[in-house]
């Protein structure tokens, strides 16, 4: 006690009890209680009494313990004060046009005031938390794979424009009229060029932009930490990546056991209907076609035709689901694109439902409904029911919440498929990126049948939402040249798009591969924040516009003079 400081920050909150003004001064490191009495300089006391929220002061003075009844246990400084020698304005502002301040239980305004204000909303303590978060992830990352040997290497921004899965962002260039560069989607084939010039191992902390369709988890540009590795197998580099994953949790202060586990992407479809399974969670999808067929129910009868079958959930303590909730269920199965849901439910004896009369204690039995359980049906093909059932599952986990396994849950999806039909045309394209080398038992099948061909791609998934991709890649320029073929591309367009990383690869290539780390969900997910934009600091809408600035907007006619582009409307 009795120390000099010099702090500078904003007014959180002025109070004036009449012989006294507390006022809470804030910075990012948190909030200080300056009590301006009687004894003050006058000026410190004028200044004190016409103090707005939100304007920027600087103070010196001296810190005090607080009386004994006016301590705050709430606050780092509760147990201080610091009465101000000096007192000065440096920043006068206006009345906010959002609160910074909130008291407890009072709503944020709207998100669209908030990212329009966003130099407001970023004073909010849980958004500097959320930053601070995330500046001390992108360092523990640096420093765990630069403890591996990693070196961190920039690609370019401005590239040439590649199919990723998702439309470039093009960019004009002025000094060669009709031509573009791209923003990148990733660095993926910079980074195999890395490997190919002999950088064996290679990280990035890489922006992307993607031109996607409006999604309410993505960004149009994101953050990924992005690695590759020379003489590696898919086990070297999931290695690499649980060993980010676990410094990451560590950070946040979470312990994770490695390794992962792991499950095929045919179980995963199969048992949970996606390749994201949150496995938190007992509830697995089971196949009831053969018990259906004994059953001839009309709803199963009408969709057991062209390979279709019946699936379902036993979902235990599923007699608490209300017929509202079974009937929102249904509902949404059929937004979804299926038909619907059949369901029972067993009470003791009692069984009621949509297909009760069909069904006996017995035969519920035989599907593993017991008392006090229920089960949900779904009919119809596999490309259908899947994500019915994967959605209904997640639905009746948030509806019943039963406890978790665990509060963390880990997993590595592998060999999922190469290829995957096109919705329009049924030809294959790439079911991630062409540049993903097929499973070596299975490259026979690449002409014959593509859709039976395995990758060397493996995801990362964490309680039901995807943290990253990566895979082995096709090193040999001929298999290259074979897979592009089998996707429609011709020699010709492949040495236009591809030609050179197909030269690169001729000029003798070690076996590499690498993954991805999305890594504003990993903060977004740490953080326990409900939305991307809440661990960013100038995030895009949904509409992917940039509200603090007005982004994006028309152009000057004369820019776009230069650039040689003319606007048709």
């Amino acid at each position: 006690m009795g120390e000099r400081v010099r702090l500078g920050g904003w007014v959180d909150r002025r109070r004036d009890l009449g012989g006294i003004v507390f006022i809470d001064l804030r910075d990012r490191a948190g909030i200080v209680q300056l009590a301006v009495g009687p004894g003050a300089p006058e000026g410190v006391r004028r200044t004190a009494a016409a103090l707005a929220s939100e304007t920027v002061v600087e103070v010196e003075g001296e810190v005090s313990a607080r009386p004994p009844n006016m301590k705050n246990p709430e606050l780092a400084t509760g147990e201080v004060e610091v009465h101000p020698g000096r007192l000065v304005v440096v920043g006068p502002a206006v009345t906010p046009a959002i609160p910074v301040t909130r008291a407890k239980g009072e709503e944020l305004p709207a998100e669209e005031l908030r990212l329009k204000y966003r130099h407001l909303d970023l004073r909010r303590p849980e958004m500097q938390a959320n930053l601070a978060l995330r500046h001390r992830l992108l360092q523990r990352a640096r420093k765990t794979l630069s403890d591996l040997d990693f070196l961190e290497i920039e690609t370019p921004i401005l590239t040439k424009p590649t199919p990723e899965g998702a439309r470039d962002y093009l960019v004009p260039s002025r000094v060669h009229p009709g031509e573009f560069y791209a923003l990148p989607q990733s660095p993926q084939l910079y980074k195999q060029l890395l490997m190919v010039s002999g950088f064996d191992r290679y990280f990035q902390l890489a922006r992307c932009f993607r031109d996607e369709d409006l999604r309410n988890d993505r960004q149009p540009e994101f953050t990924q930490i992005d690695l590759e590795a020379s003489f590696v197998e898919t086990e070297d580099v999931l290695g690499f990546v649980e060993a980010v994953l676990v410094a990451l949790w560590d950070e946040a202060g979470h312990r994770i056991a490695r390794p992962f586990s792991r499950i095929l992407w045919r179980d995963a479809m199969e048992r949970y209907g996606t390749d994201k399974p949150d496995l938190r969670y007992d509830l697995p999808i089971a196949d009831w076609t053969a018990h259906a067929q004994r059953l001839h129910v009309p709803f199963f009868e009408s969709a057991l035709q062209d390979g279709a079958r019946v699936r379902g959930l036993a979902v235990e303590g599923g007699g608490a689901l209300t017929r509202k909730d079974v009937d929102a269920l249904a509902e949404m199965a059929k937004r979804l694109g299926g038909s619907g849901l059949a369901w029972v439910k067993r009470q003791g004896d009692q069984i009621s439902g949509s297909v009760a009369k069909h069904f006996t204690t017995e035969t519920l039995g035989e599907l593993g409904v017991g008392d006090g359980d229920a089960a949900l049906f779904a009919a119809g093909p596999d490309r259908v029911t899947s994500p019915v059932l994967d959605r209904v599952r997640q639905e009746v986990i948030r509806r019943l919440a039963p406890p978790p396994k665990a509060a963390h849950a880990f997993c590595w999806v592998v060999d999922f498929p190469l290829f995957e039909p096109d919705p329009e045309t049924g030809k294959p394209v790439f079911a991630h990126h062409p540049f993903t080398a097929p499973h070596p038992d299975d490259l026979q099948r690449l002409e014959a049948e593509p859709f039976e061909c395995r990758a060397l791609h493996y995801d990362a998934v964490y309680n039901g939402a995807e943290l990253g991709s990566g895979s082995i890649r096709i090193t040999d320029p001929a298999l290259q040249r074979t897979v592009l073929a089998r996707l429609g591309i011709s020699p010709a367009d492949a040495e236009a798009r591809f030609g050179f990383l197909l030269n690169g690869l001729q000029a003798g290539a070690p076996p590499h591969g690498g993954f991805a780390i999305g890594f504003d969900r990993v903060v977004m997910l740490l953080a326990g924040a409900g939305s991307l934009r809440d661990v960013i600091a100038f995030p895009k809408t949904t509409a992917a516009r940039a509200l603090f600035e007005g982004a994006p907007a028309p152009a000057n006619p004369a820019d776009l003079a230069a650039l040689h582009i003319a606007i048709e409307r």
